[in-house]
């Protein structure tokens, strides 16, 4: 599931796409909103200070992340707990099989479409920070029902609360810090949140070190009661305000996030004044767009979903996400202390889970810089490459200790150390960011709600059969073994399917997708017009003179003043 990466990544593309918005019909508005945010953008105050209460806000609203990372790791440490007390004279032990352990890792997935789903609806009508309080009593409710549990039904039950939890808690956070977050610095505040539960991720596997997997949930209510009362001290999203008409809240609400913005020079009104002035603007022409298309319904959208922009990335995806669950990604992260003791190595298998899980919070505040710099498929390529490698390595070593011909212990965690990182730098992350990247604008939402249910039901399907996969090839070295040939695949399946989408244009990749089904077509098309052709003709060059996407980004983040002048 990995609903952090899912959720920050996807936004951050929908942030930097902009979505090319009908370019031919909206022109007029388009420019409205330029100017208005360009004349904002010129008047808005650059100082680390002016950024305080934006930090503030955004770090205390994506803190229920946190809880949410403990929750997916969770299954990690209680399991081997579970197992060890079964094994035992303790009378308190809850007796569990093989299903039930598959069960009790995974259904925490399969409650998350929904409730991410439910949550979205809920979300638009209480407010961003409102749905975090609200999740917070399943949160609850289901760490309170796991830590008392007495059979497996009650551990299920608390699974699946927390399941919901993580579903609605995520998803409002990472809208609230798009809403309130200066453009420049959007993408890094949302980074916050993959942080925070990858931070949650080690926390759950150093405290089932040494602490019981009941005090353990016990000890979750506070990382779920804690952001709840922090949240309190912070405001509402303006945008959400201003969209219910709650005008002097939403005043109130920009000037706590603006208070240190200096007054603007030969302006009477503050920066906060004008930015409710924008907000005001940009909510009437939603209300205009909106009802502009009423006449989209769902019937056409179904039409959209069987030409070859729909179901072409919808395939790709569903294929990717096969190949990216299957790899063994998300289940060294559900199995983690398991899996280290089915290598053999001397480690203590709590120590190592630590450490995958702490780089796996280093990573992933590195990813983001990867993202920006390197292209999809190369990344892609060496991350499936390099986790093959890994993989194999590490099975190899495991097959050795376990026939006793080699001392070398370390070596499967040194490498499965490597496969964390490999993961993370692509096969991990970027599926979920090709879920905004792939489909067209009118799509877009149901077809991402779509891909990530799918993988999802994938993603459920791994972690359920990894009992069954561990019988199958016989222990641990011969799943590290598949888990290699699997992320091989993956290679090949990138390098042939997978579209460059790095710094291309939405129009770009829909074209891509009406004319190509396998990357090699496209280039084998551009040898045959370069043949015919005797030489690729130079298209003239047409000075621009409409607002592009780009353009607005730059207009948001303050920059190229200029050009904007020009333009509009």
């Amino acid at each position: 599931m990995d609903p952090i990466s899912s959720s920050c990544f996807s936004l951050h593309i929908e942030e930097n796409a902009r979505a090319i918005i009908e370019e031919q019909k909206q022109d007029e508005q388009f420019s409205e909103i330029i100017v208005s945010c360009r004349s904002l953008s010129y008047y808005e105050g650059k100082k680390f200070k002016t950024l305080i209460p934006q930090i503030l806000a955004a770090t205390i609203a994506a803190s229920f992340h946190i809880v949410v990372g403990i929750s997916l790791a969770y299954s990690a440490i209680l399991l081997p707990q579970l197992m060890d007390a079964q094994n035992s004279t303790d009378i308190d032990a809850i007796p569990v099989t093989e299903s039930d352990r598959s069960w009790i890792a995974s259904i925490i997935v399969i409650v998350a479409p929904a409730g991410a789903i439910a949550g979205g609806f809920v979300m638009d009508s209480i407010g961003r920070l409102n749905m975090i309080k609200l999740a917070a009593i399943p949160s609850a409710l289901g760490w309170v029902l796991i830590a008392t549990a007495t059979n497996v039904p009650m551990l299920l039950t608390g699974r699946v609360l927390t399941g919901i939890a993580s579903a609605w808690g995520t998803s409002p956070a990472i809208v609230y810090i798009t809403e309130i977050a200066r453009a420049d610095m959007r993408g890094s505040l949302i980074s916050v949140a993959p942080a925070y539960a990858s931070l949650g991720m080690v926390l759950a596997y150093l405290k089932g070190w040494f602490l019981d997997w009941r005090l353990v949930a016990w000890l979750c209510n506070v990382y779920t009661i804690l952001p709840v009362i922090l949240i309190m001290f912070i405001p509402e999203s303006p945008a959400w305000l201003v969209s219910k008409g709650r005008i002097e809240q939403a005043r109130k609400s920009l000037e706590w996030i603006h208070k240190y913005q200096p007054q603007p020079e030969h302006k009477s009104e503050s920066f906060a004044h004008m930015q409710l002035a924008f907000l005001e603007k940009e909510q009437m022409l939603k209300a205009e767009e909106q009802q502009r298309l009423v006449g989209n319904n769902a019937s056409k959208k179904l039409k959209m979903f069987i030409q070859p922009t729909g179901y072409k990335p919808l395939l790709i995806l569903s294929g990717l996400f096969f190949f990216q669950q299957f790899s063994g990604i998300y289940i060294t992260l559900f199995y983690a202390v398991t899996f280290f003791k089915d290598v053999g190595t001397d480690i203590n298998p709590y120590l190592a889970s630590i450490f995958i899980g702490t780089v796996r919070f280093c990573m992933s505040m590195a990813n983001t810089w990867l993202m920006r710099r390197y292209r999809r498929r190369s990344l892609l390529v060496i991350s499936a490459a390099g986790m093959a490698v890994c993989m194999g390595v590490s099975g190899l070593y495991t097959n050795w200790i376990h026939e006793g011909t080699t001392n070398q212990n370390w070596v499967p965690v040194v490498m499965l150390l490597l496969y964390v990182v490999t993961s993370m730098m692509g096969l991990l992350s970027i599926p979920w960011t090709m879920t905004a990247e792939l489909f067209p604008l009118a799509i877009r939402g149901v077809a991402h709600s779509m891909a990530y249910s799918v993988a999802n039901f994938i993603m459920f399907a791994s972690i359920q059969s990894y009992y069954s996969l561990l019988h199958i090839f016989r222990g641990s070295a011969g799943i590290q073994y598949f888990f290699a040939v699997i992320s091989l695949g993956g290679l090949v399946y990138s390098f042939i399917f997978l579209p460059e989408t790095h710094k291309k244009k939405l129009s770009e990749i829909e074209e891509y997708f009406q004319h190509h089904t396998t990357y090699f077509s496209l280039n084998s098309n551009r040898t045959k017009t370069s043949r015919n052709n005797g030489s690729p003709q130079r298209k003239p060059i047409v000075k621009n003179t409409r607002l592009t996407e780009k353009d607005f980004i730059k207009a948001c983040s303050g920059q190229n003043e200029k050009m904007i002048n020009n333009k509009v």
